[in-house]
């Protein structure tokens, strides 16, 4: 068992090939970091699922798509249409990543990413253990910004320097 190695080159390779995106703890309000980084990624192609249990007990969806309460089940919905879940992306707190480990090993996901401030190495070690790579303390929508070019959206890097606020969100 190894590590997932912490390069660029890992990062770009995992954010190239996992399209599909099981964002666990994905919020409906547009000003929580998980939707913020779930509706970029959307901008950028992938394929968001979300994953509220609360959102889904009402049968509600979050940027257009059903939210699902568990990881296991959006899989069995997605392998019902010929797809499946890439990635296990967690904006959850640290010791409620070991049972999402355990559905991303369950469903086959490639890899399982804990977001900024996330750690578990039990967890971590268990999803290598079974042949996931494992991303830990990193933001998807930051990394694929600064690997893919998306640094410009929402005015960072545009070379464009003003105090104005913006009078409405370009979203």
């Amino acid at each position: 068992m190894t590590r997932t190695p912490d390069t660029i080159s890992t990062l770009r390779d995992i954010l190239t090939h996992c399209r599909t995106l099981a964002v666990v703890g994905l919020s409906p309000q547009w000003h929580r970091p998980s939707y913020f980084a779930a509706k970029y990624m959307q901008a950028h192609g992938y394929r968001i699922v979300p994953v509220n249990p609360l959102v889904a007990r009402e049968g509600g969806q979050i940027l257009g798509e059903t939210a699902y309460a568990s990881v296991a089940d959006a899989a069995r919905a997605l392998a019902a249409r010929g797809e499946r879940i890439d990635m296990v992306d967690c904006f959850r707190k640290s010791e409620d990543i070991p049972p999402l480990a355990e559905e991303a090993i369950a469903i086959g996901a490639r890899c399982l990413w804990l977001q900024l401030g996330v750690f578990n190495e039990a967890a971590r070690l268990r999803a290598e253990a079974a042949g996931l790579q494992v991303v830990e303390n990193r933001c998807v929508k930051i990394e694929h910004a600064r690997l893919f070019g998306g640094l410009g959206w929402m005015g960072v890097n545009t070379r464009v320097i003003s105090a104005k606020r913006l009078r409405q969100l370009p979203y």
